[in-house]
């Protein structure tokens, strides 16, 4: 049997333990400043846990892991952000204004709101990026009880690029639903 699980990454980590792994030119690593690692400190270099040189360059194109809420409530009254994160399986360079859409399933009164854009806000040049809807207080963009989720193929370049940081190439930019669903939702407080 391989050393690899289904997603490739060492299995002999806990889901928990996957989602801060990714692969470098150094091999498998754990993302600089992860608790599991006990080091805080986010400029850090990233922890080899498995040393195979030029692994990211030998992958191919670089590949979503993962898609999160990292905003787990959204109050219709006082508005504010909704951020994502997109996980991919190595360091990826980002241009222009890629996003996510996250759809709302309009279970509250009325119809016709989202999907709503989460535009790309940081992350460039790691495997994690960070998308942000902005909603002001009040807005007819949501409804209270209304259901808001990522589906399949949620995110999309907008002119911009996603590249795989290691090989420069256009890194192939979809998601699978079970990676949405995974996701999680976040039902909308009045």
């Amino acid at each position: 049997m391989s050393l690899w699980g289904n997603d490739i990454k060492p299995k002999n980590l806990t889901d928990a333990e996957k989602k801060e792994v990714f692969a470098n030119t150094k091999g498998w690593v754990r993302e600089a400043g992860s608790v599991l690692s006990g080091n805080g400190n986010t400029s850090a270099d990233p922890e080899v846990l498995v040393a195979i040189g030029g692994l990211s360059a030998n992958m191919g194109s670089a590949n979503i892991t993962e898609i999160e809420f990292i905003t787990t409530s959204f109050d219709k009254s006082d508005g504010g952000n909704i951020d994502v994160r997109v996980r991919f399986n190595e360091p990826v360079t980002v241009t222009g204004t890629p996003r996510v859409s996250i759809t709302n399933g309009n279970q509250g009164s009325g119809t016709g709101r989202g999907p709503h854009l989460a535009n790309y806000l940081s992350g460039s040049t790691t495997n994690e990026l960070v998308f942000r809807c902005t909603i002001a207080a009040a807005n007819a963009a949501t409804n209270a009880s209304d259901v808001l989720v990522i589906g399949a193929n949620a995110t999309a370049l907008n002119g911009g690029t996603i590249k795989d940081t290691g090989e420069g190439t256009v890194a192939t930019i979809t998601n699978s639903a079970g990676i949405g669903t995974a996701a999680g939702s976040i039902t909308v407080a009045a």
